[in-house]
């Protein structure tokens, strides 16, 4: 079989290998791929493996002899698969690989917004701990979690493993999820509609996917109804947050904090506000990108692939 990956790079820097997916086939590998050179990397592979170089019906027309496409992450929104299912075309992806390493992601970026241990590790990088008159000293209000109230929106694998670590810190844990007999009451977590928990929550933490219903869920409106230093943490999808709204927010004080790890495009624009927005604390879509995690990912998508071959094939999306 002819095997493409159109965009290894950010799955495989260096630090894995290929030889799982190579020993499936004759495999051509490509760091990254422009969108005008989509069509020319595929050339006649049968299988072709992505993460975000977009698979749509234009190239399924141009390419058919295109019979898998293996999307080398959890969402799949890169791919037709209206068109790939018109076609025949099989689509895999890669479910709860990144479940722990996004929940820790979210869980440091707000512990970086409660003690800002960057900062202070810089200032004493900087000689200025050994001037100092006095043994300890901080430049920013420091917030203790235990008591403070997390609301989580979406209650899938993620959020769930964030819910069980904010319950851990002493929080109480208000949870939004569409199927509410998917949340499991216990004595810290309770579910709570979405109006209650953007009003109650103290922080609240988005964990859904980005659909035509969920576009811009954090908006002006929405930010309007929280409390008043509030702190918003987005380690889902950029597109669920109305960024100028975001950024207004945090220069009237509304919001406290503005924490992701995602932004609307990607890699981020010049001009996107959250970069000159203050108290945001950014950081470049690497949550689901730890070691384990990535090998884990790699794992499943070779043996997708060996599945479809196998004629059993597994992770099919689209059915």
């Amino acid at each position: 079989m002819k095997i493409v990956v159109l965009d290894g790079y950010t799955l495989n820097p260096g630090d894995l290998d290929w030889s799982g997916l190579q020993s499936l086939g004759d495999v051509k590998i490509f760091d990254r791929t422009a969108p005008d050179a989509v069509l020319q990397n595929i050339g006649d592979a049968e299988a072709v493996i992505t993460n975000k170089v977009v698979i749509d019906r234009a190239v399924l027309d141009a390419k058919p002899n295109i019979k898998y496409v293996g999307v080398l992450a959890t969402g799949y929104n890169v791919v037709d698969v209206a068109a790939t299912k018109e076609k025949g075309v099989t689509v895999t992806n890669v479910p709860g690989y990144s479940t722990d390493s996004v929940a820790q992601t979210a869980i440091a970026l707000l512990l970086e917004y409660c003690q800002h241990v960057g900062h202070h590790a810089k200032t004493i990088r900087d000689g200025r701990w050994t001037q100092s008159a006095d043994f300890s000293y901080h430049d920013t209000p420091l917030v203790e979690l235990s008591g403070k109230t997390m609301g989580i929106v979406g209650y899938g694998h993620i959020g769930q493993a964030v819910a069980a670590i904010a319950a851990a810190f002493g929080m109480r844990v208000l949870v939004y999820n569409r199927t509410k007999e998917k949340v499991k009451e216990t004595g810290a977590i309770a579910y709570a509609d979405m109006k209650d928990l953007f009003a109650k929550a103290d922080i609240v933490s988005l964990h859904i996917p980005m659909t035509p219903e969920t576009e811009y869920l954090v908006n002006a409106e929405t930010i309007k109804t929280m409390k008043d230093g509030a702190v918003i943490i987005n380690t889902a999808r950029g597109g669920l947050v109305n960024e100028t709204d975001v950024a207004a927010a945090l220069a009237s004080g509304k919001l406290a904090c503005f924490c992701a790890d995602v932004v609307s495009q990607e890699p981020i624009k010049a001009d996107n506000p959250l970069l000159t927005a203050k108290n945001c604390i950014l950081t470049p879509h690497f949550a689901w990108a730890t070691g384990e995690a990535r090998r884990r990912l790699m794992d499943v998508a070779v043996g997708n692939l060996r599945a479809f071959i196998g004629g059993k094939p597994e992770n099919v999306v689209g059915k």
